[in-house]
């Protein structure tokens, strides 16, 4: 099994978790995430320092942008931002919708909207819109890093929505 494989996995796991992440200790977890991924966003809007944005990411994280190959830790990752915001007319910005951590309070989701920005072949400048899942890990009460960052582009109609939980399904008597 692969690196990029049991990550994949892990998210997927992460995502059944998902409904346990709101009693207790998550709530003051789930803020300091908000934050984190919020903090993020700034720094990669204003792209004018590539160290303090791949900061956010851990050492064995892995990034799936659309298109392309993975790209899999922070040195590979580095060379992949510092790149991009080489491009003329690259910018990004997100926006989280959702965030949620498990009930350990050492593991979560963020999940939002996304914009970016660059020139065509013919030099025109091209948004897209977009979305974005990025799962995130903390040890010991340390700060939140990504470890796996996915985004796409979003459909032609989209509008960027908060998502809600779904609900239990009623339990039969």
């Amino acid at each position: 099994m692969t690196k990029s494989t049991r990550l994949l996995g892990a998210l997927l796991l992460l995502l059944a978790m998902g409904s346990a992440a709101q009693t207790g200790k998550p709530d003051s977890s789930r803020a300091e995430l908000l934050k984190a991924d919020s903090e993020w966003a700034a720094l990669a809007a204003k792209g004018n320092d590539v160290d303090r944005i791949v900061s956010y990411w851990a050492e064995d994280a892995v990034v799936y942008p659309p298109g392309e190959a993975a790209v899999s830790g922070k040195p590979a990752i580095r060379k992949y931002i510092a790149d991009k915001f080489k491009t003329p007319w690259f910018s990004i910005s997100w926006k989280p919708a959702q965030v949620v951590v498990a009930a350990s309070g050492d593991v979560g989701y963020t999940m939002g909207s996304n914009e970016i920005a660059f020139a065509d072949a013919r030099g025109r400048v091209v948004r897209k819109q977009g979305r974005y899942l990025s799962v995130w890990r903390r040890s010991a009460g340390g700060p939140w890093r990504c470890t796996v960052d996915v985004w796409n582009d979003a459909p032609a109609s989209f509008t960027p929505a908060p998502l809600r939980r779904p609900k239990a399904p009623a339990k039969k008597n």
